[in-house]
């Protein structure tokens, strides 16, 4: 692509009052105020004086600003330019909505945890967000990221177990077998915390919500996280609450003895790294290979404290090996163990939980939009941000699905440029407003899609 004309010949001017370089939103808050954002944000947030009137419209103004792109508070001037006020009300300057998350305290992230939840309910009443698995589990993926930070001045910062100075967030996402992640638990901790600390909380808070969604009432749960959460509280936690477990397991002399117990031909060759499928013998050939025992986990504890299972095990022949003489098991071959409650087959529970890893897409989503920064020193404030990008990650998905399976499952990088970050000129006659869009914009179906689903022309007046 070439520029048509020489630099000489063009020239700029930001002087037009009507138009927008965020068209996208227009059909996106609608669909948040159908949801009901600003409602419950204005009910249940009680952050006291000036700083928190108006707490549901400055609420949905940072939602909006985040799905807008915005990762910081002085991004938020995005809301704020062109014909901006001319298609929604209240938009507030970036200082008078830094000023609101400072004003949180620990009691108000938790009561905005209730909004994130409800709104959620909301949303998959408006949109197919998730599709209830039927027989199909349903998966609840928890792990923790940190997010850098650079100097002392960030409260709760700290060198956790990446080697980096940040902050701690740990996320639980459900998805099904049909539909991308949606976040459904957030909490912002200390950088150097450890992982399981408070995640028994989270999966409680978790699945109780997933079980307040629209047809995952009775849906079959299943827990799948990595060895950090591989602990008591966290496992009872899940089982508890109705869901079964698959969580890899620390290879403690516990686990080992119980690997030392399957017999050589008990192992099953698996779909891994470089296999091949034989048609004859309906089998894979691979290095890598499965098996399974019968295992209590937490032996040490009290007896009411056990926990009775399966572990099912990889192993993989071991490339770097040992000079030895007499070679043991733990020498030639390195095994990935991981305990589950769950009915499925030995094969088919080790491709699930392997599955887990969808959750570092999650974090890597976030930390690619508005977990790009935490843009305050004041621990609640950040933690009050991590919640509202968790609402507007969830809001993004929401607007996807509705436009079909094309956006479905895609990033939100991917949906802000399709669907958010489109130009359009404002035009007004006889109390009408329409919208210019440019012509042959390549997602037009998916657009219209979206907007005609939240009521189509003319669209109402959204607050943000």
């Amino acid at each position: 692509m070439q520029v048509s004309h020489a630099g000489k010949r063009v020239s700029v001017s930001f002087d037009d009052p009507n138009l927008i370089s965020r068209a996208g939103l227009v059909p996106i808050m609608e669909l948040a105020e159908r949801a009901g954002l600003r409602v419950l944000a204005q009910k249940w947030l009680s952050v006291p004086g000036d700083r928190g009137a108006n707490a549901g419209l400055k609420v949905s103004s940072l939602v909006a600003g985040m799905v807008a792109g915005a990762d910081s508070i002085d991004d938020m001037g995005v809301l704020r330019h062109g014909g901006m006020r001319k298609l929604f009300t209240a938009c507030y300057a970036p200082s008078t909505l830094g000023s609101f998350l400072r004003a949180f305290t620990f009691g108000h992230v938790r009561q905005l945890d209730a909004v994130a939840s409800r709104f959620l309910q909301g949303l998959a009443g408006e949109a197919p967000l998730l599709a209830p698995g039927g027989e199909d589990y349903v998966f609840l993926d928890v792990d923790d990221t940190i997010i850098q930070v650079h100097g002392h001045q960030k409260q709760g910062s700290g060198y956790g177990y990446s080697g980096v100075r940040g902050i701690n967030a740990l996320l639980g996402a459900v998805t099904t077998k049909t539909s991308a992640p949606v976040i459904i638990g957030q909490r912002l901790r200390r950088g150097a915390c450890g992982s399981p600390r408070g995640a028994a909380r989270l999966i409680r808070d978790s699945l109780a919500t997933l079980k307040r969604l629209n047809g995952f009432k009775h849906a079959r749960v299943m827990f799948r996280a990595d060895s950090a959460y591989y602990g008591f509280a966290s496992l009872n936690a899940a089982i508890t609450a109705g869901a079964a477990v698959s969580v890899t397991a620390r290879m403690d002399p516990a686990v080992k003895r119980a690997i030392a117990t399957i017999s050589d031909d008990a192992w099953e060759p698996i779909q891994y790294t470089n296999a091949i499928y034989d048609q004859d013998t309906k089998r894979w050939i691979s290095t890598a290979e499965v098996a399974e025992a019968p295992f209590t986990a937490f032996g040490s504890r009290k007896n009411s404290e056990h926990i009775t299972g399966r572990l099912v095990v990889r192993r993989i022949p071991e490339l770097n090996k040992k000079d030895l003489d007499q070679p043991t098991l733990f020498d030639t071959h390195r095994f990935h163990a991981f305990f589950t409650t769950s009915t499925l087959g030995t094969v088919e529970a080790d491709k699930t939980h392997r599955q887990h890893a969808v959750i570092e897409q999650v974090n890597a989503d976030l930390k690619h939009s508005a977990l790009a920064h935490l843009p305050s020193g004041v621990f609640t404030a950040n933690a009050t941000w991590l919640v509202l990008a968790v609402i507007a990650f969830n809001l993004t998905r929401a607007s996807a699905t509705i436009t079909g399976t094309g956006l479905a499952k895609a990033t939100t990088a991917t949906i802000r440029r399709k669907l958010v970050t489109i130009p359009a000129r404002i035009a007004s006659s006889a109390r009408r407003i329409t919208l210019h869009l440019p012509d042959q914009w390549p997602w037009e179906t998916a657009w219209t899609a979206l907007f005609d689903h939240v009521g189509g022309s003319p669209p109402p007046a959204p607050t943000i």
